[in-house]
C-alpha cells in the first residue's frame, strides 16, 4: 500500500484536521493521541524511516569526499574536476522539484524505492569508472534521483501533525548526520587499501540496496490514514470554503502527466508570490554556510598553521554537534510557542555573528568555539525553514515544496564555489565574511516579511 500525496485535501482555517480514531498511531496527522498497537507500529514506521536516512548518508559519506581526489587521479585537470563537479549540482537544480512532484503524484514508496535504486546504480557504476568521462557519466544517475532524503522529510511531513513536524524532521536530520560522521572515516580507512576507491563505491551502492530492501518492507499500512480521516478533511475544506466539493477534487482523474504539470504550476505561483522570502532567506543562508565550509582547511592551514588531518577532526566535531541540534529543536520550540520564524530569525541572526567571529579570530581557541555555536545554529536554521515551506506551503503538496526547496539549495552549490575563489582572492576570511554579509540580508528579508510569515501557520493552497 502506498501514501499518497494528498494534493486535493485542503485545511479548513482554524479547524483541527480531524479528532483521533481508534487503531490510529500517534504522532501523525490522522492519529495523534491514539494508543495501542498501532501506537508501536507508527514508532516502528518512524525508525524505519531514521534508520533509511541514517544509511543513506552513511553510504554517500563514504565516497563524496574522495570524488575530486580519484577523478584527478584518472588525470582530469583541476577545470574538468571542477565542471564534473558542479555536473552534479546542476542536474539537482533541475531534478529535484520534478521528483518531488513525481512523488506526489505516484506516491511515497514507489517514488523512494526507484530513487534508492537508480542511486544505487549510480554509485555501482562510479565504482566501475576507468575513466573521466565513465565517472561524469556514473554522476548522472545520482544527480538526478538523489533525492532519497527530500521524499523521506516528504513522507515525515504527510504523517505528523504539523506541531509535531519540526521535531520528527529534526530528529530525522539527526540520524542522517550521524551517519555523515562515521561515513568519511570508514571511506578513508578504505581508500588506503589497494583499489580502495572502487571497494568503497561497491559498499556504498550495497548500503543503498539494504535501504531499498528496508523500504520494501515497511510497514506501509501503518503508514496509511484511515478514510474517516479523507472524508473529515474533505467536509473540513468544505465548511471553510461554503462550496459542496474541494475544487481540486477533480485533478484524482487527470493522468499522472497533468497531474505532474498541475503541481509544477502551483510550485510556480507559490515561488512568486507567497513563498518567495522563504525560498530567497534558504538561498542566502545555504550559501553563507557553503562559503564558510569552502575554505576551512585552507584558511585554517594558512592563519594558523593547523594541519588538515587535525581540521578533520574539528569537522567531525562539528558534524556530531549538529546531530545533537536535532534533539534540543523540542525544547527550543517549545520556549518559544512553536513559532519557527522566530527560531529561524534568531538561529540566522546567530550564524551571522558567528561567521564574522570566525572571520576575525585571532586563535584557534575562537575558531573552536564559533565552529560549536556555527553547528547548533545551523542545523536548527535548516529544520525550522523546511517546517515554514510546508506550513506556508500547505502540506497538500509536500514532496514538491521539499524538491523546491532542494533546487533552491542546488542554487547555492552552483554559486557557492564561484563567490569563494573570488573572495579568496582578497583574504583566507574572505569567503566567511561575504558569507556573514548574505547573512544579513537574509535577516533583514525576514524582519521585513515576520507578520506575513508568522501569521500562515495554517498551509496555504493557490486556488486556480
Amino acid at each position: 500500500m502506498e501514501f499518497k500525496g494528498r494534493r486535493g485535501l485542503r485545511r479548513a482555517p482554524g479547524k483541527a484536521l480531524a479528532t483521533p480514531e481508534p487503531g490510529q498511531e500517534p504522532g501523525t496527522r490522522a492519529v495523534a493521541g491514539a494508543a495501542g498497537p498501532s501506537a508501536a507500529g507508527a514508532r516502528r514506521f518512524l525508525l524505519c524511516l531514521y534508520l533509511v536516512g541514517f544509511l543513506d548518508l552513511f553510504g554517500v559519506s563514504m565516497v563524496v569526499p574522495l570524488l575530486s581526489l580519484h577523478v584527478r587521479s584518472l588525470g582530469a585537470s583541476p577545470t574538468v574536476a571542477g565542471i564534473v563537479g558542479s555536473s552534479y549540482g546542476i542536474l539537482q537544480l533541475f531534478s529535484s522539484t520534478l521528483v518531488g512532484c513525481w512523488s506526489d503524484v505516484v506516491g511515497r514508496r514507489s517514488s523512494l524505492l526507484v530513487c534508492i535504486l537508480l542511486s544505487a546504480l549510480g554509485y555501482l557504476l562510479l565504482g566501475a569508472a576507468t575513466n573521466v568521462f565513465l565517472f561524469a557519466l556514473a554522476r548522472v544517475p545520482a544527480g538526478i534521483f538523489k533525492h532519497t532524503l527530500s521524499i523521506s522529510r516528504a513522507l515525515l511531513s504527510d504523517l505528523v501533525a504539523e506541531k509535531e513536524r519540526p521535531f520528527v524532521i529534526g530528529h530525522f536530520n539527526t540520524a542522517s548526520s550521524v551517519g555523515f560522521i562515521l561515513g568519511p572515516m570508514v571511506g578513508g580507512y578504505l581508500t588506503e587499501l589497494d583499489g580502495g576507491f572502487y571497494l568503497t563505491a561497491f559498499i556504498c551502492f550495497s548500503v543503498f540496496i539494504l535501504n531499498a530492501g528496508l523500504v520494501w518492507l515497511f510497514p506501509w499500512s501503518e503508514a496509511k490514514p484511515s478514510r474517516s480521516l479523507h472524508r473529515r478533511v474533505q467536509r473540513a475544506w468544505q465548511e471553510a470554503d461554503g462550496t459542496h466539493q474541494p475544487k481540486a477534487s477533480g485533478k484524482a482523474a487527470w493522468p499522472p502527466w497533468a497531474q505532474l504539470l498541475s503541481a509544477l504550476r502551483d510550485m510556480k505561483s507559490l515561488v512568486f508570490s507567497d513563498m518567495w522570502d522563504i525560498f530567497l532567506v534558504r538561498l542566502l543562508m545555504a550559501v553563507a554556510v557553503m562559503l564558510y565550509y569552502s575554505n576551512f582547511v585552507l584558511a585554517l592551514e594558512e592563519r594558523f598553521g593547523v594541519r588538515p588531518k587535525t581540521t578533520g577532526y574539528l569537522i567531525s566535531y562539528s558534524s556530531a554537534l549538529g546531530a545533537l541540534a536535532g534533539f534540543a529543536l523540542g525544547p527550543i520550540l517549545r520556549l518559544y510557542r512553536h513559532d519557527a520564524h522566530a527560531v529561524l530569525l534568531h538561529s540566522s541572526a546567530l550564524t551571522c555573528a558567528l561567521l564574522l567571529l570566525y572571520s576575525v579570530a585571532p586563535t584557534v581557541g575562537l575558531v573552536v568555539f564559533s565552529s560549536t555555536l556555527l553547528a547548533f545554529s545551523t542545523a536548527l536554521g535548516r529544520t525550522c525553514v523546511t517546517d515554514l515551506q510546508l506550513t506556508v506551503g500547505g502540506s497538500q503538496a509536500s514532496g514538491a515544496l521539499i524538491g523546491l526547496g532542494q533546487s533552491v539549495t542546488a542554487v547555492g552549490r552552483i554559486i557557492a564555489p564561484l563567490l569563494s575563489g573570488v573572495a579568496q582572492e582578497v583574504s583566507p576570511c574572505g569567503p566567511p565574511s561575504l558569507g556573514a554579509a548574505l547573512a544579513l540580508v537574509a535577516i533583514v528579508i525576514m524582519s521585513l516579511n515576520k507578520p506575513r510569515s508568522s501569521g500562515s501557520r495554517i498551509g496555504k493552497l493557490k486556488r486556480e
